[in-house]
């Protein structure tokens, strides 16, 4: 996923688990944030709970994961999420979907 963004011309770091993609959107003015919902420690759905509390709407959140049904979307909208792509990924689905959010949001700083 990394060197296909990378290779769109798009600037991506990444964490390790949800404390780190936490403290990293804290930190930073990200435009857009692809948050795996199943990650080590804090998962994908606390992190963007925590990450609203704290920082309120002004960065779109795309969940991604392997849970595709529609119970699972509902679930990361409810935790404060604006989308959901479920894995594995279609390259134009997660450019289509990227774009619209991008688009959305005003520019970061």
């Amino acid at each position: 996923m990394v060197d296909l963004l990378q290779a769109a011309g798009l600037q991506v770091d990444t964490a390790d688990n949800g404390r780190q993609a936490l403290e990293m959107a804290l930190r930073t003015p990200y435009a857009l944030i692809l948050m795996d919902v199943q990650m080590p420690g804090l998962d994908g759905l606390a992190a963007t709970r925590q990450i609203r509390e704290h920082l309120g709407n002004a960065v779109p959140i795309v969940a991604m994961t392997a849970n595709a049904f529609a119970e699972d979307r509902a679930v990361c909208l409810d935790a404060g999420m604006n989308d959901h792509l479920s894995k594995p990924v279609e390259p134009q689905r997660l450019f289509d979907t990227l774009r619209r959010w991008l688009e959305k949001a005003p520019a970061p700083g």
